[in-house]
């Protein structure tokens, strides 16, 4: 009996093995799985309909971009947001030695390493100017200039995400918490 029952054990085994092996590997796609990287992007940005107050100076957060230009750079602390869209956005204001000012409203992308101007701002400093809007651009290294390289390397963005909330952010700013420095005692 026992000999029975194992030959019917067996028998179906070969029978689902058999089923198995009959189907042909095939190069199309399988609509029920898809590999992560292979996703397509759905990606929107977050619509920017209101701009922040102009920056005061009391509200400047210092940062470093290089030891060899002659400018300052900051942000307004009361400006910088981090989008659910994986954007951080900010008011930047560079200061040349002579005083003058360019003031800027942007984000920083953290998925692409991309940089984006909303507005700048006006002539008479009592306003935005949202005519200089551009798209998303890739931030460049190794400029002596290259703020955006800074913000998002050091403060802004690790592994493609935002690296916390704009507390956290400007509590690393602050500190003067790198992303180089804070992964170094980790």
């Amino acid at each position: 009996m026992k000999a029975i029952a194992l030959f019917a054990v067996s028998a179906t085994a070969v029978t689902v093995l058999a089923g198995c092996g009959s189907s042909k590997p095939s190069n199309q796609p399988d609509s029920a799985f898809v590999y992560l990287m292979d996703r397509q992007s759905t990606w929107v940005e977050n619509k920017v309909d209101t701009m922040p107050a102009l920056p005061q100076d009391a509200n400047l957060q210092g940062f470093t971009v290089s030891q060899n230009t002659p400018l300052t750079f900051s942000i307004d602390k009361n400006s910088l947001t981090v989008g659910d869209d994986g954007v951080v956005r900010y008011t930047v204001v560079v200061t040349s030695p002579a005083g003058a000012r360019n003031v800027n409203y942007e984000g920083i992308r953290c998925d692409t390493y991309e940089w984006r101007l909303y507005a700048t701002i006006e002539e008479d400093q009592k306003g935005w100017d949202r005519t200089v809007a551009n798209d998303f651009r890739r931030i460049q290294n190794g400029e002596l200039n290259a703020y955006h390289a800074a913000l998002y390397q050091d403060y802004f963005c690790a592994n493609k995400l935002p690296t916390g909330s704009a507390s956290q952010i400007l509590s690393n700013m602050k500190y003067g918490r790198t992303a180089t420095s804070t992964n170094s005692y980790k």
